[in-house]
This record gives structure tokens, C-alpha cells and sequence, in this order.
């Protein structure tokens, strides 16, 4: 496999988890409505996502690849 699609394929992957932790972090403010359960698990699934995404965020990282807002 070429080395630059493998760049982009984690880029790829590091955007969807990057946006999936995003929209789980807002619905800890929907979860609220619902009781301590509802945001104990928001809070579980948004703490997941955003392991997920730092893990990508480290792996371009270490290939040299910066992501800039």
C-alpha cells in the first residue's frame, strides 16, 4: 500500500472519530433531561470517542502528518 494512502485513510478515520466525539459530547446535554443514568452513560460513550480519537490524533503523529483546525 502506497505510504500517502495510508495517510489518508487515517486521516479519514481520525475526522470520523474526531466528529463522532463531538456529537457524543453534545448529547451529554440531551442525556440530562433523561436522569444520572442517561448521562452516566453519555459521559461513558463520549469518554470512549475521545480516547479513540486521541489514539488516531497519536498515530498521525507519529507519521509526521499535523492536522490543523
Amino acid at each position: 500500500m502506497n505510504q500517502s494512502v495510508a495517510d489518508f485513510e487515517i486521516i479519514a478515520t481520525f475526522k470520523r472519530a474526531q466528529a463522532d466525539a463531538a456529537h457524543k459530547s453534545g448529547l451529554i446535554k440531551a442525556a440530562a433531561k433523561k436522569g444520572p443514568k442517561a448521562i452516566q452513560a453519555a459521559v461513558d460513550a463520549a469518554a470512549k470517542a475521545a480516547k479513540r480519537r486521541d489514539a488516531y490524533a497519536k498515530k498521525l503523529d507519529a507519521l509526521g502528518v499535523s492536522l490543523k483546525d
